[in-house]
């Protein structure tokens, strides 16, 4: 990815129309390791410092995909209204929620996890961007990234990961891929006209 596409994505992101009260709110979706939270980090300060919303503080152990309705009632709600979020963050060695974070106003919001594009969240969205990468390859980074010791929670989530997708497809609605190895941005054209819910 050059410095250039991301400050290009950033310009087209701020000028488009608010999607969730004030804010353009913007989707980072893809398979777990394909890249989501780095590319979001770097996007972000493209952004000026967009605040970033974290898929992994919102869902849980026995709920990985289960968190729709806290990012609807404690992001999406209050930001809607043109108000600072805050919203919970859950521990994953406490396994329970042991905090909180502020989502502050700003004209651009990101949210970044597996499903962030999903069904029920995207008539909130002003974009989602896809991170191009296949679940194999995508685990096979995330396992050399986490070691052995997550092995058995690899196993488990990526079962849970298909389930979702096949579900619940977030990729056929994106507006932009990246790809996950070489990061270059590409406007996507998976669904032309891309249905939107």
């Amino acid at each position: 990815m050059t410095r250039s596409e991301l400050f290009s994505l950033a310009g087209e992101l701020r000028a488009l129309p608010p999607s969730c009260g004030p804010v353009r709110l913007v989707a980072v979706d893809g398979h777990a390791g394909s890249g989501k939270t780095t590319f979001a980090a770097r996007l972000s300060a493209a952004l000026d410092g967009a605040p970033v919303v974290h898929l992994d503080d919102l869902a849980t152990h026995t709920e990985p995909f289960g968190w729709t309705g806290r990012l609807l009632d404690q992001v999406i709600a209050p930001l809607r209204r043109g108000e600072p979020a805050r919203h919970q963050v859950y521990d994953w060695v406490a396994h329970r929620f042991a905090g909180t974070a502020r989502v502050p106003l700003a004209p651009v919001v990101l949210i970044e996890g597996v499903g962030a594009g999903r069904r029920e969240i995207r008539p909130e969205l002003a974009a989602l961007v896809w991170m191009e990468l296949d679940q194999p390859a995508a685990r096979a980074r995330g396992e050399r990234r986490d070691g052995p010791e997550l092995a058995e929670f690899w196993a488990g989530w990526a079962r849970d990961e298909l389930a979702h997708f096949a579900a619940d497809p977030s990729r056929p609605y994106a507006d932009r891929l990246v790809h996950g190895v070489t990061g270059r941005i590409v406007r996507s054209t998976l669904g032309e006209p891309v249905p939107r819910p």
